[in-house]
């Protein structure tokens, strides 16, 4: 994936909180956090209430983990924004600096899901990414980065520590790379469009045919209509901030939404067997399916989980 050198970068659509002093406190959740349905994202509730009952709930430390070309950031040291903004204005900046990257793929996710509500006749509601290291109070609850990436419907923000991505190929095995990073931010945004649809509403419970797993799977198929029109939504300049998402970008999305299946986690990560009644994100199978379906269509309406018989 590489993004347009010219084209500039929105960074107040990101709020870089990292070692601000806005941390949810000490070790694990401790039942703080308090969801809407489809808040916690690609992993946050598979990792906590799964791999909570086989010990060994990763813990996310307060810097950065190196690797990401993000800087560390250590205890009571103060990022914000304005020095966000200085480091990155364009899609040069993008294509060179991983923070830099999640901004313009947070925008690229933003611009499409605007100019896809006008043509609706609706108004989308932008939401705010902040990242944050080690912990973090949102309105609802505070969070550690235990959790990973997570959308809070109660103040409409999306809240990642980056350096889950990380954990994501350490422990999950998974490619890195910025479109599958893009995937996880796209899915989260898919839990923001569903909280301004309504159907937040939707999610609850568990087990195969749960609205949990049903809300991740749409929020995994309105990833996949955003990756099919990346390349073609034009920003404020009237081209597009994405110039190029390759066969080899999705298969590594691909890859990492066959890491973070309900029966991936609970096989390989958890305790060797699979529990389909603690399901709340769906099989590998499912994920994989319906990310290539918004993918292939790229037709929000194609992404009807709630509506589906058969989820895969």
């Amino acid at each position: 994936m590489r993004f347009d050198d010219d084209a500039g970068l929105d960074t107040s659509e990101v709020q870089d909180m990292r070692g601000s002093g806005g941390g949810g406190g000490g070790g694990g959740l401790g039942g703080r956090v308090a969801l809407g349905g489809g808040g916690l994202g690609v992993v946050g509730l598979v990792i906590y209430f799964l791999l909570s009952q086989f010990g060994g709930v990763p813990t996310g430390g307060s810097g950065v983990s190196g690797g990401l070309g993000l800087g560390d950031v250590g205890s009571g040291q103060q990022v914000d924004n304005a020095s966000l903004s200085q480091e990155c204005k364009t899609g040069k900046d993008a294509n060179s600096k991983h923070d830099c990257a999640i901004v313009a793929t947070v925008n690229s996710i933003q611009d499409f899901w605007s100019q896809q509500f006008a043509r609706s006749g609706q108004t989308y509601s932008k939401a705010p990414t902040r990242f944050f290291s080690g912990g973090i109070r949102t309105g609802c609850g505070s969070a550690t980065s235990d959790v990973g990436p997570f959308y809070c419907p109660a103040d409409s923000d999306v809240y990642i520590d980056l350096s889950f991505f990380k954990e994501l190929q350490t422990r999950f095995g998974a490619k890195g790379g910025p479109f599958p990073e893009a995937y996880v931010l796209a899915h989260e945004y898919g839990h923001h469009v569903q909280n301004l649809k309504g159907d937040s509403r939707k999610g609850g419970g568990s087990g195969p045919t749960s609205g949990s797993v049903r809300l991740e799977l749409q929020a995994d198929c309105y990833a996949g209509v955003w990756a099919n029109h990346a390349s073609t939504t034009p920003t404020e300049t009237g081209k597009p901030l994405i110039t190029d998402i390759t066969k080899e970008d999705i298969a590594a999305a691909l890859d990492t939404a066959s890491r973070i299946g309900d029966d991936y986690i609970q096989t390989k990560l958890g305790g060797g067997s699979v529990d389909q009644s603690k399901f709340t994100h769906g099989t590998s199978a499912q994920r994989e399916k319906w990310f290539t379906a918004g993918y292939q269509t790229g037709d929000p309406a194609r992404c009807d989980t709630f509506g589906a018989r058969n989820l895969g």
